[in-house]
């Protein structure tokens, strides 16, 4: 199995020479890092003229752009997702790769991970259990598949498409959602990755209104036959955008919902 490593980045200079190291520890030796600078104008660059990356700065067009540039210039076949901030544990890519060997079958795959919040471990409730098989259903709620967590074929990607560049945010969230209509997931039962969460510059902790992006990712599904629980999730998630768009008058967000 070969392996490429897609990491986007963008200002996290004192983030990303963990996130490479932990790459470079692993105890299976991956085949490609490529790194997508997506216009920082920190001393990223500068940093990682030490590592054996290939790195392309690009102007700043956001994460799913810096990713899909990843993956259309990945040498094999095989690629992993790491964000700038995250850091694999060292066995993470030995474990994936037994998984898929021992499961030819299956050609997308996860772990759990370990979420670090003010140098404390969050416990991960009940619903944010990691899924597996075919379980499109069970994703719809919230996104359940860390991006750094994944390992996937390219052709499940040639298939499907890459990462949605209208999205602000959910970015993930809508391109696990669009696999797992066709395709099952294996879950490797262990934390192989540190999430460092809560600090600036996560689009998760600040972006504005992230229910609006679940919603544009949901819309995608109502001709399914997912279609009246993906009705029910949009129900809910409108009942909250709208919430938070009165109380903050977001006339934005106010003129959407009036859309759907």
């Amino acid at each position: 199995m070969k392996i490429s490593v897609v990491i986007p980045t963008y200002n996290r200079a004192d983030f990303i020479v963990k996130a490479i190291k932990s790459v470079l520890n692993q105890t299976h030796k991956v085949d490609e890092i490529i790194v997508i600078d997506d216009g920082s104008t920190d001393n990223t660059k500068q940093l990682l003229k030490s590592f054996d990356t290939k790195y392309i700065y690009q102007q700043n067009s956001g994460v799913s752009s810096a990713r899909n540039l990843g993956i259309k210039l990945a040498s094999h076949s095989w690629i992993c997702f790491l964000d700038s901030d995250d850091i694999w544990e060292e066995t993470k890519i030995q474990k994936q790769v037994e998984f898929h060997k021992n499961n030819p079958n299956i050609l997308f795959s996860h772990t759990l991970e370990k979420w670090i919040f003010k140098n404390k471990i969050i416990k991960q409730n009940k619903s944010q259990q990691k899924p597996s098989g075919y379980c499109f259903e069970n994703n719809i709620s919230l996104c359940k598949i860390g991006a750094s967590t994944v390992m996937i074929h390219k052709t499940i990607l040639e298939d499907i498409g890459l990462f949605d560049e209208n999205l602000k945010a959910c970015e993930d969230y809508d391109l696990w959602l669009r696999i797992l209509l066709k395709y099952p997931v294996g879950l490797i039962k262990e934390e192989l990755i540190t999430k460092i969460a809560g600090h600036k510059g996560q689009l998760s902790f600040e972006t504005i209104g992230i229910d609006y992006y679940r919603i544009l990712a949901l819309l995608k599904h109502t001709n399914t036959i997912y279609k009246d629980t993906i009705l029910e999730e949009i129900a809910r998630k409108k009942a909250i955008l709208y919430k938070g768009a009165k109380k903050h008058n977001n006339q934005f967000f106010l003129e959407f919902l009036e859309t759907i």
